[in-house]
């Protein structure tokens, strides 16, 4: 085993924890189990450091699924962690579809994800470890240190430790199966897992072996009689009676039936050059039909103002099918193996080998692939047509409507296109080999372990679906062949414009015409011409060689002094492929500035390589001072072969007066140092849209109200370990008159400075519209994607980097408590709560007029944090049954940190502070079922049946007014009631 600590079973859920062990759990001293938080090895040391133990117990009676990455992330401590149903617009970084931790919404990758106390390598080009990977029928218990530990574990490890500790002692077969869907017939899911362990040579050998799989179906669409909540029309939109400084707010979220009128499924015009605009709001249905769209009583911005209508209360505002076409699961294939085999040697001395092989394939909707255009009708009343008439618009709107007609402008979610896709694979392996044991030392016990490590994962990031922005242009500017053409087509016929004007150096005769007109109308040989699907593959390898000893030396007349001392050497690597078609395109700029050109709507990989190595060494001691008071310090020396030398440190201390109460603080210096995709990546682009700062309601010459862009993110191999400091001050009770019962209240503050972040493209746009030039320069434009108008809109490109310019601060107080209560002979009832209050968590990126705005509190995202979370359980248990009732979920709050509500006398709405007139959203609360039944078989074997239900009263999602998916998905259920049975059996 490795170097970790031995302290009694006294955290926050000690008494619940103390419950009797299964047969298979590796054998401990009676009141002792081997924790995370320390590498000395010590009887009855209490780490200063908090710890959460859950134990297998606890993961059977109250998972919420087949996965224990859903069970781990209900932990208050735990909030804004990467999951399947959060990263569906994930699209080009490769993350869609992983679990990853993350501990005080910092990051996942602030928090250090352990097995068996060792790393493992990442699954994604950001190092995150996939809780998939793990294998969970082995999970013996899951311990989270919820405060620094860089100085005992190195790097990462800013927020804490989430260590995952295999069962390396089973005996025995181990069969577990289950099925599950929710109430809604959709979301079918099931696993398997066949475990088994046994001695060899006298006892001296052991083998484990563990395989597994698992599926889940799934939900590519939100149905609006299964899900009503995505179609209540609860949207935000700005007021079309604000201006400036006449104290009306900006945004508007207090209606409902309010939808999007600038995008329809078959197509909608937003505006007609030449004419005045008179063709605005029609819209083309089935077949091409055109339609014109019925605006509700209240309209943003307002009817006849001038600018095109993007949201409305009433009419057809259900056109829109953004929140219809979306996804909430993925298709989820999981496969997984594991062997382990030691042997003692010699007394006290044990090698051991292990390896895992774990596959994962998800398959997503990531959305519609939502579209715009501007086709030319120049001529379109003339005949014989000319090619400056796009054939479609002839076609469908007739030559009547498009009398003084130059262009229309249209924009579309694309009912004909199938949606984008995402189809990540990834394969893990992790293999190790090493010798631990024990010997006699100064009197006293003393623990040995080295080690060598190799992972890999192989990686490959899968876009299905996705338009080739090229080949869309010229499939969309479809016109009628003119006699005597040189590509010799049909006179009159419709071809793509490239292949029948007057340049011949344009051609390409794969190119078919498309039609965007109409739901229905799309020729299946053009979707295929327009749509491709891009794909990066990588490489990440792992290498990591430790050794650790722990030992007791001498002794002070208050007690035995024990020291830790180890060292470990890690090398990182990664390389990658990309196919050069979906590589975006080299360019530079008329100013001499090197850019780049997308040619896909999302995707454009680069590849790219790099690698590092570390080398560290570390100290620890544990002191005892006498009168109840212990002391811990760590120290750690790290050398990086990108940005040298640092020191993390730890100082803490434990000090129990009596029995009943034991006060603890820590003190520590931990670091993060850059990963591979922040130091070398060549370039990853994203596309999204960004709010004009200039725009103003009924000004065509302000622009639109949002310019679409594409990002592209390069790597800094300059970057430098980021420095957090870190208090954690707490006290755990357990009252001897009140037998069984627990509890522990800590305060916890993390300062971390030179954090490494990117401006988002919002913050840059808003920085170059103050004036900041050094900003200005990182935006381009792409002309080929801009849409004439009116009003003209421009394709931005906008570029950036990380760098070490960020101070963060958390803040906050976690709460536990346990109460077991004996219930006639064997029975028990079990009550347990686990809480958060978040205080802080501010972001200042010292950028000259931003104010940093603390996040907690707020309910709109992934990225901010409610101020409660919060989770209890009530458990009663017998010799042959278990039932647990689970309720979770988080406090109400606002729905965006920086806006300013008001409905009257409001300041100036800026982008720093916006003005809504109700910025408040709901909190969610969620009641779960776990009910099993052992059966004793007279083998001697047992069965477990066992029947959950998840979210049993079918609580809606936490509901956000915005348009697609309006919910938070990471802090809320999206799926509904689902339910699962399942059996557990096991041999002796």
């Amino acid at each position: 085993m490795t170097a970790l600590a031995l302290v009694q079973a006294a955290p926050a859920l000690a008494q619940a924890q103390e419950q009797a062990a299964p047969a298979d759990t590796e054998a401990a001293p009676a009141d002792q189990i081997i924790v995370t938080g320390s590498r000395v090895a010590r009887d009855g040391f209490q780490a200063p450091t908090p710890l959460v133990v859950l134990t297998q117990q606890d993961i059977q009676n109250t998972s919420p699924s087949n996965n224990i990455a859903d069970f781990v992330n209900q932990l208050p401590q735990l909030a804004g962690s990467t999951r399947p149903a959060n990263s569906r617009l994930n699209i080009s970084n490769g993350s869609a579809g992983i679990n990853a931790l993350n501990m005080r919404n910092l990051g996942e990758s602030r928090v250090l994800v352990l097995v068996d106390g060792r790393r493992s390598v990442g699954s994604t080009i950001y190092g995150w470890v996939d809780i998939n990977t793990i294998p969970q029928a082995l999970v013996d218990r899951v311990e989270v240190v919820t405060g620094g530990a860089s100085s005992a574990y190195g790097s990462d490890a800013v927020t804490g430790v989430v260590n995952f500790v295999l069962n390396k002692r089973l005996e025995g077969l181990r069969i577990t199966g289950d099925i599950g869907l929710t109430d809604k017939g959709d979301g079918f899911n099931y696993s398997g897992s066949v475990a088994g362990g046994m001695s060899f040579a006298d006892g001296r050998g052991h083998a484990v072996f563990n395989a597994e799989i698992a599926h889940q179906d799934g939900i590519y669409e939100v149905d609006p009689n299964d899900r009503p909540w995505n179609h209540r029309g609860y949207l935000a939109f700005q007021n079309p009676d604000y201006v400036a400084g006449n104290g009306l707010p900006q945004f508007i979220t207090v209606r409902r039936n309010a939808g999007q009128t600038n995008q329809a499924p078959g197509g909608f015009i937003t505006g007609s050059a030449g004419n005045n605009n008179a063709l605005r709001g029609l819209y083309f249905g089935q077949n091409g039909q055109v339609i014109p769209f019925n605006y509700g009583s209240f309209n943003s911005p307002a009817l006849n103002s001038g600018s095109a209508v993007t949201r409305t209360v009433g009419g057809d505002w259900r056109l829109n099918d953004s929140g219809r076409r979306i996804g909430l699961n993925p298709k989820d294939d999981r496969w997984g193996a594991y062997g382990r085999l030691s042997y003692e040697i010699a007394d006290g001395v044990e090698i051991f080998a292990e390896g895992s092989y774990n596959k994962q394939e998800v398959f997503f909707n990531a959305g519609p692939n939502l579209g715009s255009a501007t086709l030319s009708t120049i001529g379109c009343t003339t005949v014989p047509v000319p090619t400056t008439c796009n054939a479609f618009a002839l076609q469908t709107l007739g030559a009547a409507r498009l009398a003084g007609v130059d262009s229309v402008s249209i924009t579309t979610t694309a009912a004909d296109l199938p949606f984008r896709g995402i189809n990540n694979k990834r394969e893990v392996q992790r293999y190790v080999i090493g010798a631990e044991g024990e010997f006699d030392a100064f009197g006293k016990s003393a623990r040995w372990d080295v080690y060598g490590q190799y992972s890999r994962s192989d990686l490959r990031e899968q876009l299905r679906n996705i338009m080739h922005v090229a080949r869309m242009r010229d499939a969309t500017n479809a016109a009628f062949a003119p006699a005597g053409n040189a590509g010799g087509y049909a006179t009159g016929s419709i071809q793509c414009l490239i292949n029948v004007d007057a340049s011949a150096t344009n051609n390409d005769p794969n190119c078919v015409p498309l039609n965007r007109l109409g739901i229905g109308v799309a020729d299946p040989a053009a979707i295929d011409y327009v749509l491709g699907d891009p794909y990066r593959k990588q490489v990440m390898q792992q290498y990591v060689a430790g050794a650790n000893l722990s030992m007791t030396p001498f002794a002070t007349w208050a007690g035995d002094v024990s020291v830790a001392i180890g060292g470990e050497y890690r090398e990182e690597k990664i390389r990658g492929s990309v196919p050069e078609e979906f590589q975006p395109l080299a360019t530079v700029d008329a100013n001499g500035r090197p850019g780049f050109l997308n040619q896909w709507s999302v995707g454009n990989y680069l590849p790219f390589k790099g690698s590092y190595n570390v080398k560290e060494a570390y100290l620890e001691t544990v002191v005892p001072l006498g009168f109840g008071l212990e002391f811990n310090g760590a120290v750690r020396a790290t050398d990086y072969s990108t940005s040298g030398y640092v020191t993390t440190w730890k100082l803490g201390a434990t000090w129990a007066p009596i029995e009943d109460i034991r006060f603890r603080v820590t003190r520590s210096r931990d670091i993060r140092a850059p990963n591979l995709n922040e130091l070398f990546q060549a370039g990853t682009a994203n596309s999204d849209s960004v709010r004009n700062p200039q725009f103003v309601q009924g000004d065509p010459t302000s622009g639109p109200q949002f310019f679409p862009y594409s990002g592209l993110t390069t790597g800094n191999p300059d970057l430098k370990p980021e420095k957090a400091d870190s208090w954690n001050i707490g006290a755990v009770v357990t009252p001897r008159f009140l037998p069984g019962f627990s509890a522990s209240v800590d305060y916890f503050r993390i300062d971390l400075e030179d954090a490494i972040d990117t401006l988002t493209a919002q913050e840059i746009v808003n920085r170059c519209d103050e004036g900041r030039q050094e900003y200005c320069a990182a935006i381009t434009e792409d002309p080929s994607r801009e849409q004439p108008g009116p009003p003209r809109v421009p394709y931005l490109l906008i570029r950036s980097q990380p760098f070490n310019f960020v101070s963060k601060l958390v803040r906050g107080i976690d709460f536990d408590a346990a109460y077991r209560l004996p219930v006639g002979g064997e029975s028990s009832i079990t009550l347990r709560g686990n809480a958060t209050r978040y205080i802080e968590n501010l972001s200042d990126t010292g950028i000259t007029g931003v104010t940093p705005v603390n996040t907690v509190g707020a309910n709109g995202g992934q990225f901010s944090t409610p101020k409660w979370i919060f989770r209890g359980s009530l458990n009663y248990e017998t010799p042959t049954f278990s039932g647990t009732v689970v309720g979770r979920g988080v406090s109400s709050g606002k729905y965006l940190a920086n806006a300013i509500e008001c409905t009257s006398n409001c300041p100036t709405s800026t982008s720093q502070a916006p003005t809504y007139d109700n910025n408040h959203v709901k909190g969610t609360f969620y009641v779960d079922l776990n009910l099993t039944q052992k059966v004793q078989m007279k083998s001697g074997s047992q069965a477990e049946l066992f029947f959950n239900v998840t979210n049993l009263f079918d609580a809606d999602p936490l509901l956000l007014p915005e348009t697609g998916l309006a919910a938070n998905s990471t802090f809320s259920d999206l799926l509904g009631r689902q339910f699962r049975v399942g059996i557990r059996f096991r041999t002796k």
